[in-house]
């Protein structure tokens, strides 16, 4: 029998500040959307079992394309696997808006196609059923 609980998803959107830029090119570090999965995880362990959970270990982390200030990500968590007290969660953080000041201070743009800037798979805990 299935768990009814893999499978489940959940969305995050965020833009991301131009104070977070750390590189030339206003490049953001892939450290920031691991914090993002985090918080995206947090919401799936409430959902799942009622409680925040705890982050235990990434066992894939793929660092895809760059993040950029000024972007939008859109950041998915989907349950895998449903353990006794472990849960395995697919994350994505995929930009669907970029900046673009080539054209104007503060001007942007949706993209039509989305870009998967970081992949990664990651087992939260959460406490013993009562």
């Amino acid at each position: 029998m299935s768990d009814p609980r893999v499978g489940l998803t959940v969305v995050h959107r965020r833009y991301v500040p131009y104070s977070h830029a750390h590189y030339a090119g206003n490049l953001v570090d892939g450290a920031y959307a691991l914090g993002l999965f985090g918080d995206v995880a947090t919401e799936v362990c409430i959902r799942t079992d009622g409680d925040e959970g705890l982050f235990a270990s990434y066992s894939d982390v793929q660092f895809r394309a760059p993040m950029k200030a000024g972007d939008v990500l859109e950041v998915t968590a989907t349950v895998t696997r449903v353990g006794t007290r472990s849960r395995t969660i697919d994350f994505a953080a995929t930009v669907v808006c970029r900046g673009r000041p080539d054209k104007g201070e503060s001007a942007a743009e949706v993209l039509d196609e989305p870009i998967v800037a970081v992949t990664a798979t990651g087992t939260a805990v959460v406490p013993p059923s009562a």
